[in-house]
C-alpha cells in the first residue's frame, strides 16, 4: 500500500495516465490527457501535476520521450486507490465453468484447464501450482498387475490428486496378492499425510521384517516405490503472450522469463510464499517473488477445499495489465475451483 495522499486532480490524471499507457503501452503525454479525458484542464496545468507526480515517484519519464509512465509505485496507487473493479461477466462464468467442468473431476485435468483458461480469459500468461503431495492426505493406494514383472500403483490423496507409477517388480504376483498388499497398506496408512506415509512405511518395513511376513514386507516397499516425487507441480499456459507484449521485446529479458518458467521447481517454491495469505493478492513490479519477473506484474489467489488451502493459481503479465478485469477473473476461477473440489 503507497501511503500518499493526492488532490482530486491529481487523482484523477494519475489515473488517466495509468490507463492511457495500459491501452497504448507508449508514454502519455499533457495534451493527450487533456484531450482524451473530461477533466476541463489545459495542457499546462496537467503538465505541472505531472511534474508533482513524478517528484513523488508515481510517474517517470523515458529519456526518449517527452510524455510519462507510471513507475511500479504509481502501478501500485492505482491498484490501491483508483481502479474501479468490473464485475465479471455471465459470459466469462459461464465459459470458465464449462471448461473446468469438463474435465470430469480429475484434479490434474482440472488445474490444468484452469491454467488454460486463466490466459485465454486475460491474454496474459495463466499459472496454477498445484498442492504438494507431501502434505495431502493418503486415500488409498490400488496395486494392478500388468505382466509378469510389472505392477501399475495408483495413489489416490484426499484432495483427489492421483499418481500412477508402473514399477518393475522381481516376481510374479498373483492379482488377489496385489489387493491383500492394497487393503493392507489403506488400513495402515489411511489419514496420513504423504510425508508422514513415508515416515510410517520405514517403520512398518522395520517391524515386517521381525514378523518375517514377507508378503507385507513386499506391500511396504511397492507403496514406498508408487510414492511421487517431493516436487511440486506447477501448470503454466500461454508464455508466448507475454512477448506479444511491446515492452518485452528484448531478446536477453525473453531468455530470462522463459529460464524462469523452465524452472518449474523454483517458480513453486517461491510462488508458495504467496499462499501465507488467504484470497488474491497483487505484484507489481518488484514486489513480485521472482526476480526475474521483476518488470512485470503477478495477481494471485489461494484455492481450497474443506477450508484448508492447497494451491494456488494466477496470471503473470505486464505491469501495465488491465487489473480492472483480470481480478475478478482470477478471483472467480479460484472460487469456482475451491467449489468443485470440495463437491467431490
Amino acid at each position: 500500500m503507497v501511503d500518499l495522499t493526492l488532490s482530486q486532480r491529481s487523482r484523477q490524471i494519475l489515473e488517466a495516465i495509468v490507463e492511457d499507457y495500459i491501452a497504448t503501452a507508449e508514454p502519455v503525454g499533457s495534451s493527450a490527457v487533456a484531450r482524451r479525458h473530461a477533466l476541463s484542464l489545459s495542457s499546462a496545468t496537467v503538465r505541472n501535476v505531472m511534474a508533482s507526480l513524478e517528484e513523488l515517484g508515481l510517474l517517470a519519464s523515458p529519456h526518449t520521450s517527452a510524455g510519462r509512465i507510471p513507475t511500479d509505485k504509481g502501478f501500485r496507487f492505482y491498484v490501491d486507490s483508483l481502479v474501479g473493479l468490473r464485475t465479471i461477466t455471465h459470459t466469462e462464468k459461464k465459459e470458465i465453468l464449462k471448461r473446468c467442468r469438463e474435465t470430469g473431476g480429475n484434479l490434474t485435468d482440472l488445474l490444468r484447464e484452469a491454467s488454460r483458461t486463466l490466459s485465454s480469459l486475460s491474454n496474459y500468461t495463466g499459472i496454477v501450482v498445484a498442492p504438494r503431495f507431501t502434505t495431502s492426505l493418503f486415500r488409498q493406494i490400488e496395486f494392478i498387475k500388468l505382466g509378469s514383472r510389472r505392477v501399475l500403483a495408483i495413489l489416490v490423496t484426499c484432495s483427489g490428486a492421483v499418481q500412477n507409477r508402473i514399477i518393475e517388480v522381481d516376481q510374479d504376483f498373483m492379482p488377489e496378492d496385489l489387493v491383500r498388499m492394497s487393503n493392507y497398506l489403506n488400513s495402515t496408512l489411511e489419514g496420513l499425510s504423504i510425508s508422514q506415509v513415508r515416515e510410517k512405511i520405514l517403520a512398518e518395513m522395520e517391524l515386517e521384517k521381525n514378523r518375517y511376513d514377507q508378503m507385507m514386507t513386499k506391500a511396504l516397499s511397492l507403496s514406498q516405490q508408487a510414492l511421487p516425487h517431493e516436487q511440486d507441480e506447477v501448470f503454466i499456459t500461454g508464455q508466448s503472450r507475454i512477448f506479444e507484449q511491446p515492452e518485452f521485446n528484448d531478446v536477453n529479458k525473453m531468455r530470462e522469463i522463459f529460464q524462469a518458467f523452465e524452472e518449474k521447481g523454483r517458480l513453486a517454491q517461491l510462488l508458495g510464499n504467496c499462499m501465507q495469505a488467504q484470497g488474491v493478492q497483487i505484484f507489481i513490479g518488484s514486489e513480485t517473488p521472482l526476480k526475474e519477473i521483476a518488470g512485470m506484474s503477478l495477481i494471485t489467489s489461494t484455492y481450497m477445499t474443506d477450508a484448508n488451502t492447497i494451491g494456488l493459481m494466477g496470471v503473470i503479465g505486464p505491469t501495465r495489465m488491465g487489473y480492472s478485469s483480470v481480478i475478478p477473473i482470477v478471483d472467480y476461477t479460484a472460487q469456482l475451483v475451491s467449489r468443485l473440489l470440495t463437491e467431490r
